[in-house]
């Protein structure tokens, strides 16, 4: 997996940098900063994921190199004792950006992609891509009961910090949150995939905190 990665950043920022050296300190980056101890589910297995599902919706995309970038930095920076991870990983990868020489409204695009996380609501609306990004980001929510275990075992254990008590009333609330919308994912591709399981687990976990 960590070859295909750095591969893959290789490849696709060669296309707007030369300087091999400047791609391979970046790739270095941002293989440090997703191997944090403290990441048990934002890592680069996240980003593996997420970028293996953009490969497969590629024909969809418009702009597939911007949204393959914000793939990248959309959790570069990520500390769950923080509210503003976000916004951080946003200007991170501006600057990133554009030391590798990418476009300037593209990368704003990047930014905006990033940023539409906080939230999980669409910033973007001209094209689908910031729909697919989304989605491709909350697919988790509706695969099999035992990944989607795993799954918020991890998240858990990146918020260790805080004691049940205060864990599980926000937790919940994310979750009742995310039952509150009209659907869960933006695409029709993923709410026919995914909506229904999505919409179970996320009910037989509030049962379980």
């Amino acid at each position: 997996m960590i070859e295909w990665l750095k591969e893959e950043w290789i490849n696709l920022t060669s296309r707007y940098c030369k300087d091999i050296s400047l791609r391979n300190e970046f790739w270095d980056e941002i293989r440090s900063c997703y191997s944090e101890k403290s990441r048990y589910y934002h890592n680069l297995k996240h980003i593996y994921n997420i970028l293996l599902q953009a490969d497969e919706m590629k024909s969809k995309i418009e702009d597939f190199d911007a949204l393959k970038l914000a793939i990248w930095y959309h959790d570069i920076i990520y500390k769950p004792s923080k509210k503003n991870n976000e916004e951080k990983s946003s200007l991170f990868a501006k600057n990133r950006l554009n030391s590798l020489n990418f476009d300037e409204k593209r990368a704003k695009i990047v930014q905006n992609f990033i940023v539409s996380t906080k939230k999980h609501q669409l910033i973007l609306s001209e094209t689908d891509d910031n729909a697919y990004f989304l989605d491709f980001d909350l697919s988790i929510l509706g695969t099999d009961w035992e990944t989607y275990k795993n799954y918020y075992q991890n998240i858990r254990k990146e918020y260790k910090i805080y004691p049940d008590f205060l864990y599980n009333p926000n937790r919940k609330k994310i979750l009742n949150h995310f039952l509150e919308r009209e659907t869960l994912y933006f695409t029709e591709v993923y709410q026919v995939k995914y909506e229904l399981q999505a919409r179970a687990n996320l009910k037989k976990e509030i049962t379980l905190l």
